[in-house]
Parts: C-alpha cells; sequence; structure tokens
C-alpha cells in the first residue's frame, strides 16, 4: 500500500468522481482507476460502488477513510518534526464566534504573541455554519466555536471543553427576580429580553426550549456583539442568556447577577475543529496548546 494510493482514495471519495479525482492530482483516469483496483485488491474489499456514472462509498469504504485521513496526518506529523523546526513564522488563519473572540481570545493571543512575535494572526468571526463552510472550503486552518457537540468524519475535532450557558441580568433586577418562588422561564418573560440573533447557538437553545412549551419569545434587543449585550444589560432591566465565560467577570465584580431559573440548564462545547484534507501547521498546534493550557 503507497501513500499516493490513500491519497487517491480521498480524493475520489472526496469529490464522488475518478475524473474530478484525477483533475485535481494531475492524473490521468486511468491512473486513479488503477490505483483504486489495486488498493481495493490488497485490502481485499470493495471501497466503492459504481452505477453508471455514480459512485459511493461502501460502508467497508467509509470505515477506510477515516483510517487514510489517520495515517496521511500521521506521516505529515512525521515530516514535521524533521523538517521544520526552530521558531514560528507563518500564518495562522482562525474562525471564531463573537463571544469566544471578546472573552477568550485576547489572553490566548496576548500568549502567543509573546512566544511567537513573527507568526501573521488573521482572526475572523461568524456564526459557526458559516465557520464550517469556510473551513470546508480550506480558508480557515482552525475554527473555534461554542456549538452542541459536533462531529464529521472529514473533520479533526482538536478540543472539547464544556461550557454552562446562563441568564444574567442586572444587580437590581436580579434581587428582584429571587423574590419570586420557584422562578422558571415563563416567570422572566415579561422582563425585555436581549439576545443575540436568531439561529445563533445559545439563542437556538433558547427558542427550541420555548417550541416545546408552545411558548414564542420576542427580544427587545437582538445584537449579535456580546460585549453589547453585556454593557446594555448592566444598565438596565433586562435580561440575557449568555455563556457562562462571557459573563464570568462582570459577575464577579457585582455588575452582573445570575439569574437562577428552575427548569432550565444548558450546557454548551467550547470546539476547535481543523479540516483532514487541509494540512495542520505548527502555527495551528501551538494556538490549540495555548488554548488548553490557560483553561
Amino acid at each position: 500500500m503507497e501513500l499516493r494510493q490513500l491519497n487517491t482514495f480521498i480524493q475520489v471519495a472526496r469529490f464522488k468522481s475518478f475524473s474530478r479525482a484525477a483533475e485535481s492530482l494531475g492524473y490521468s483516469q486511468s491512473a486513479v482507476t488503477v490505483q483504486i483496483r489495486q488498493l481495493e485488491e490488497e485490502l481485499d474489499a470493495r471501497l466503492f460502488d459504481r452505477i453508471g456514472k455514480h459512485i459511493s462509498l461502501t460502508a467497508q469504504g467509509e470505515q477506510f477513510l477515516a483510517h487514510a485521513y489517520d495515517v496521511l496526518n500521521q506521516v505529515n506529523k512525521a515530516r514535521l518534526s524533521v523538517s521544520e523546526t526552530g521558531a514560528l513564522h507563518g500564518r495562522l488563519h482562525l474562525g471564531t464566534i463573537e463571544s469566544l473572540c471578546f472573552a477568550k481570545l485576547p489572553a490566548v493571543l496576548r500568549r502567543y504573541w509573546e512566544k511567537h512575535p513573527q507568526v501573521v494572526v488573521h482572526v475572523t468571526t461568524g456564526e459557526p455554519e458559516a465557520l464550517i463552510r469556510r473551513m470546508e472550503q480550506g480558508e480557515l486552518d482552525l475554527i473555534y466555536i461554542l456549538d452542541e457537540p459536533r462531529y464529521n468524519n472529514n473533520w479533526h475535532k482538536l478540543m472539547e471543553r464544556r461550557e454552562e450557558v446562563v441568564f444574567v441580568a442586572s444587580p437590581s433586577l436580579g434581587a428582584e427576580l429571587r423574590e419570586r418562588p420557584a422562578l422558571t422561564v415563563e416567570g422572566l418573560l415579561d422582563k425585555p429580553f436581549y439576545l443575540t440573533e436568531r439561529d445563533a447557538n445559545y439563542r437556538r437553545v433558547l427558542d427550541r426550549f420555548l417550541a416545546s412549551r408552545e411558548t414564542i419569545l420576542t427580544p427587545f434587543l437582538e445584537c449579535s456583539d456580546t460585549s453589547f449585550i453585556i454593557k446594555m444589560l448592566e444598565n438596565s432591566q433586562g435580561i440575557s442568556l449568555l455563556p457562562w465565560y462571557a459573563v464570568e467577570q462582570s459577575v464577579e465584580a457585582g455588575r452582573l447577577s445570575l439569574v437562577e431559573v428552575a427548569d432550565f440548564h444548558v450546557s454548551l462545547y467550547r470546539q476547535i475543529f481543523s479540516h483532514k484534507e487541509k494540512w495542520r501547521t505548527r502555527e495551528a498546534d501551538e494556538f490549540v496548546r495555548l488554548v488548553e493550557g490557560l483553561d
């Protein structure tokens, strides 16, 4: 079994086409066909179903694909260990959501610059689905998101950390709400809500919960800027649902108050992904290491 055969197999699986895989690799279509046939003969397994001009992975092909990615990634790591040493000096294009950019990235990037001042870091913010699309198009080296657990055979999950999502309000409103017995989410709906935009991750969790109760929430304010929502909360009678990491400092400083409800307890997960088809650089691996080290 040769590495070029594994790479060819991955490209055919990616494009679902022998001709497009051949074009991407600079091979003739007959060369791609021969490599796949040789691989199937060596494995004694059928990797693709071929029906007319359409091809698809068999169940055995799906299993082998995950291992093929792992083999090529380990080979690349081995190459790096002997061919790339010394100071980091490349580029890192990171995609993340606004709340992580505001609350988590500053400390990580300060540390990154202290250790690797020659690296150029480019940060793009957006919602998880938009960031995933850009990763799959090869535009982002890593994505750092908060969401329900994500899994995909084409991605490497490099980190996962559980995060509470909490209701918060100003200290005065928090004190008022604590006087209400057995407070529920429905018991908050008489107050103005300041929320992230519809379909954003933790907003989506709240909307689904309310839909299960046949209730619809119309917020007073919708905004993708978490820091702006926090500033609004500190000086108003509004309520928001935000990740604990985004409001922790404000709560500990007494500028915000946690609002405990009896019927709503939600966690999401900070996750870092890279795409298996995109070479993961030492600059990217160092970012992951620093995030884990500062947690």
